[in-house]
């Protein structure tokens, strides 16, 4: 249920001035208080019953209420008539970050009504944070955080909830982000609209029969890493989608899953199939390797699970709030380009294209965080780390064609092959193995660094609207797309693009990754036994070179017979 109604015809730029509600002449309802009649008071506590959805002012009720604050709706009220007993009945549920911002900034625009000012945004960190950190046991159950990481999490909720029960305000008139941006509004700025949104008491009452994989204190699920038997050990199923598993799990909560396939080079593969002794053991890591798609595709698990695909995995469509999907194939050195079209808009919905890498939060837009980088359908502004600048006149639409180009240059400080996992953990998931990975955040976003000369540059039908990025923060980028509510994108990987950057000299995707490992520039690395040791070979993908073995001690990693 809605915390308040999105669908009224209230006026959208202003609210009531009056902190009463105009009085309908009856008693009860939607403008007066049931017990005494009287109107309704917005700067008061006032409370609505569940049932017979009238509105009663705190000093009618009889029933101990405890720490409140106006607006709130995270709580179920029975009143005297509805209740069998006769006897009113309060509880206060635990509230939704969503919930507890809705109330605060209800509350601040009352303030400021009452004050002759009409205020109707509000800064994050000035007003926002203060009050929630002010009124927090009177708005949740929730125990205070003992730290400040909930601000960051506040303003991704808020952020997500943008256009649908929230405004924002990134910037100033100059398309210059102040010392106190963001500033976050209601859609709806009538408050005698907010209601609670928890209904039945009974319903937020029932046990609950199943853990949910959601939420601070759930458990994660992880799928059984045995090896079991030897029939769970041989070659996983086909899988159903452009070389991937319909069902699968999804990158979250700091975990990413890649899917692996049996590599038919690795040491000691017979030994191990035939073996007993590993029954019931985790499958060692270095038995397989990544399985990766012929063709840069759009990556189905490396997305917000709520986002829809396309079969043909070159389409995507949003739903709700803004929350993001990435390709699968990432570069970091050289010039490169991709083309997205707006292939459906509905009225209201929204998105951000451009680059990222792999830690970009998938449940926020892109450009929320330190690693994207975005240009956004409304108005044409880009963002990185949540701060938005102007970049051109008009945004895009429905029908436009965009292109995202990239440069990195050849002194970018990681490596230009993508990790192996094999020292990765496999989990076993809907008959299908995948590498285990925990993000280290605190590490990546210490070594973050600008990288001198790259930029970030964008497209609309053709036409370049220049640099808007410079010095971008060194690292493996992807194509991403964040869709806010249910836009339609669709992607261009290459080779032919519908318009090409003129006057640069770029690299296309050109659907393969063994093309991509050419244009790396790098021999690739695989191990194989070499009289009872694991060797490291290099091979080398020059026409005129052969595979060779690095026996030196400096390009070879050794094992024990056995691999380990």
């Amino acid at each position: 249920m809605p915390a308040y109604d999105m669908d009224s015809d209230s006026d959208d730029n202003g609210g009531p001035n009056n902190s009463a509600v105009v009085d309908d002449g009856e008693k009860g309802g939607l403008s007066s208080c049931g017990y005494c009649g009287k109107l309704r008071n917005l700067n008061i506590i006032e409370l609505m019953c569940w049932q017979c959805g009238s509105w009663f002012h705190e000093s009618c009720i009889t029933v101990q209420l405890g720490k409140l604050v106006p607006f709130m709706i995270n709580y179920s009220f029975t009143c005297k008539t509805c209740s069998p007993s006769g006897i009113e009945s309060f509880r206060k549920s635990q509230a939704q970050f969503r919930d507890m911002c809705i109330s605060a900034i209800a509350n601040l625009q009352q303030q400021s009504t009452k004050d002759d000012k009409a205020i109707y945004l509000f800064s994050l960190q000035r007003d926002i944070i203060p009050f929630l950190d002010q009124h927090w046991e009177a708005m949740t159950t929730i125990a205070r955080r003992a730290t400040h990481s909930w601000h960051t999490t506040l303003q991704r909720t808020l952020m997500k909830e943008v256009d649908t029960y929230f405004s924002v305000e990134e910037t100033d008139e100059r398309g210059e982000p102040g010392p106190h941006h963001p500033f976050f509004g209601l859609i709806n700025k009538d408050l005698t609209l907010i209601r609670p949104a928890v209904d039945a008491p009974e319903s937020s009452c029932k046990a609950p029969t199943q853990v949910s994989g959601k939420g601070r204190g759930a458990k994660r699920k992880v799928p059984d890493t045995s090896a079991g038997s030897k029939k769970a050990r041989s070659d996983m199923p086909a899988p159903k989608l452009h070389g991937y598993p319909v069902d699968h799990p999804f990158n979250k909560d700091g975990y990413r899953y890649i899917l692996a396939e049996p590599d038919p080079h690795a040491p000691y593969r017979q030994e191990f199939d035939e073996s007993n002794d590993w029954a019931g053991k985790p499958i060692p890591g270095w038995l397989y390797r990544t399985l990766s798609p012929a063709a840069v595709l759009l990556a189905l698990h490396d997305r917000a699970p709520q986002l829809k695909v396309a079969d043909d995995r070159l389409a995507v469509t949003g739903e709700k709030g803004y929350c993001l999907i990435r390709a699968t194939h990432c570069v970091n050195r050289g010039t490169w380009y991709w083309e997205a079209t707006i292939e459906d808009q509905p009225e209201g919905s929204h998105t951000r294209l451009g680059w990222c890498q792999k830690f970009a939060n998938l449940q926020a837009p892109l450009g929320y965080d330190k690693f994207g980088y975005s240009w956004r359908s409304r108005k044409g502004t880009v963002f990185q780390e949540s701060r938005g600048k102007h970049y051109c006149k008009d945004g895009f639409s429905e029908g436009d064609v965009l292109g995202c180009l990239i440069t990195l240059p050849d002194n970018n400080p990681v490596d230009r092959l993508p990790s192996t996992y094999k020292d990765k953990p496999l989990v076993k998931f809907r008959s299908h193995l995948y590498y285990e990975d925990k993000d280290d955040m605190p590490e990546a976003l210490k070594n973050l660094k600008p990288l001198p000369g790259s930029t970030v540059e964008f497209f609309k039908n053709g036409k370049s609207y220049g640099s808007a990025f410079k010095n971008i923060y060194g690292g493996s980028y992807y194509p991403g797309i964040s869709l806010y509510r249910n836009i339609t994108v669709g992607v261009n990987f290459g080779p032919n693009f519908k318009y090409p950057p003129k006057d640069i000299e770029y690299r296309g995707w050109m659907g393969g990754a063994r093309h991509m490992m050419k244009q790396w520039g790098k021999p690739v690395l695989a191990v194989s036994p070499y009289y009872g040791r694991t060797v490291l070979h290099c091979i080398d993908f020059d026409p005129s070179s052969r595979m060779k073995n690095r026996n030196d001690p400096s390009s070879q990693r050794c094992r024990d017979g056995r691999g380990g």
